[in-house]
């Protein structure tokens, strides 16, 4: 700590320059550079941009910016995230459910790629969303049926992984097929990951690389939640129809994957924040999962036994963590996974009056709100109570936009242009700390 043992700023804004840190750290301009092929080595070789996903054009952005030669390109991203480029063409989509725009989109990108040569390098710029921006339905399905799957999965409580897994088996795309039909062309995959364990054939449900899951593994995730889907949709999965492309397909064998942005990066650069604040920091997990209010309540429990005992770590500290919670959706609220953890997390925490925290998500977007998440103090309860709400209420209903909207909480920042997934941070103060 300082030598007056306080935090020299309030908590809040300590809190928010931490969450802007890790933003910050997953910038494209920041990460594409030293991931670029040297030109020299390229020779006659012709360079061809590709990608998808909430990031995907402020990477195509940064690659204009240091590519020093001739390029073409095609990349989709969400409504209101496109940047100005000269060379590769952007379009926008929607995200998380799909739309027509992102069909034609897909559809154009496997064409843009067709007729290639072993003589060309296909640069692959693939970030989170990239599933619900390249919905190009396998042979036998409609968008409308990817839109009713996606509709279902968001609602089903079903983590990333699984959500994926079903995503690459009903596409004509992912899992593989993208770089399939870049053969026999080199193709260079930049990833910035959003999903838990950094596992590429879940970022974007993997459209450049191999997926050793089965249609057989898709059924059971559907099975699992009780999702109710389109009879096409079993016929595909059933009878095999949608089965991906495997390891060791000799069309992936001029492939290669590099992550150039990670949760556990931002999570290093908000404790770096907090290490220049005098706040210790603490990295508890960058790949947490489970139902958000559950986990919600787990963080806060360890907070408690922070401020209280100061085990397993004293105060004054500031708990990270990352990962993607999942919101079963049984309410008719507005949704969000970092505000349903916050607001969970902060009944536990009943106004403990020296625990603060804050939830994000990293791309500016928490569920289908433009806000991405919000901000929990010690006196959040009270102030709920006397403007009439009633947070159990609140979560019950899967509404905690509408919570931290009427507390005046919410954590607004705009479009990223990047996606490292979910960010939240418990600060416990000293009890001699004056805030």
């Amino acid at each position: 700590m300082t030598p007056s043992d306080q935090i020299p700023e309030t908590p809040q804004a300590l809190l928010r320059r931490m969450f802007d840190a890790a933003i910050a750290s997953a910038q494209p301009a920041r990460c594409i550079p030293a991931h670029l092929p040297d030109p020299k080595s390229l020779g006659k070789w012709r360079l061809v941009v590709i990608g998808a996903g909430k990031a995907s054009a402020a990477m195509a952005r940064a690659v204009e910016d240091n590519w020093p030669g001739p390029l073409t390109g095609l990349v989709v991203t969400r409504y209101g995230y496109g940047v100005p480029c000269e060379r590769i063409e952007i379009v926008e989509a929607a995200h998380p459910v799909p739309d027509a725009a992102g069909q034609a989109a897909a559809g154009r990108l496997l064409q843009f790629v067709q007729g290639l040569n072993a003589d060309d390098l296909v640069l692959c710029l693939i970030s989170g969303g990239g599933s619900s921006l390249l919905p190009l339905p396998a042979p036998g399905l409609t968008l409308e049926h990817k839109q009713a799957v996606s509709r279902a999965l968001l609602k089903s409580g079903a983590t990333i992984s699984e959500m994926n897994c079903v995503r690459r088996h009903l596409s004509a795309i992912k899992g593989g097929r993208l770089a399939a039909a870049c053969h026999p062309a080199r193709v260079l995959t930049l990833l910035i990951s959003d999903v838990p364990g950094d596992d590429p054939m879940d970022i974007a449900s993997g459209p450049t690389v191999a997926d050793p899951t089965r249609c057989e593994d898709a059924l059971a995730v559907i099975r699992r939640y009780g999702i109710d889907v389109p009879p096409q949709v079993l016929e595909v999965l059933q009878s095999g129809q949608g089965e991906s492309i495997k390891p060791g397909d000799a069309r992936l064998a001029g492939t290669e994957v590099r992550m150039i942005a990670t949760p556990q990066m931002a999570l290093e650069a908000a404790a770096a924040v907090a290490r220049e604040a005098g706040v210790t920091p603490y990295i508890l997990g960058d790949a947490l999962e489970g139902e958000a209010r559950d986990v919600g309540k787990v963080l806060a429990g360890i907070a408690l036994q922070v401020a209280s005992r100061g085990q397993p770590v004293p105060a004054p500290c500031v708990l990270l963590s990352g990962g993607e919670t999942t919101v079963t959706v049984r309410g008719n609220g507005r949704g969000g996974r970092n505000v349903e953890w916050l607001l969970s997390a902060g009944i536990t925490l009943h106004g403990h009056p020296h625990i603060h925290a804050l939830a994000g998500d990293t791309d500016g977007v928490d569920g289908q709100e433009e806000i991405a998440g919000g901000y929990w103090a010690p006196d959040s309860l009270e102030r709920a109570w006397a403007l009439g709400l009633r947070p159990l209420d609140s979560l019950a209903n899967n509404d905690g936009h509408g919570f931290f909207s009427a507390l005046g909480d919410s954590v607004i920042t705009g479009p990223t242009l990047t996606n490292v997934n979910d960010f939240r941070a418990i600060l416990i103060d000293s009890p001699t700390t004056e805030n």
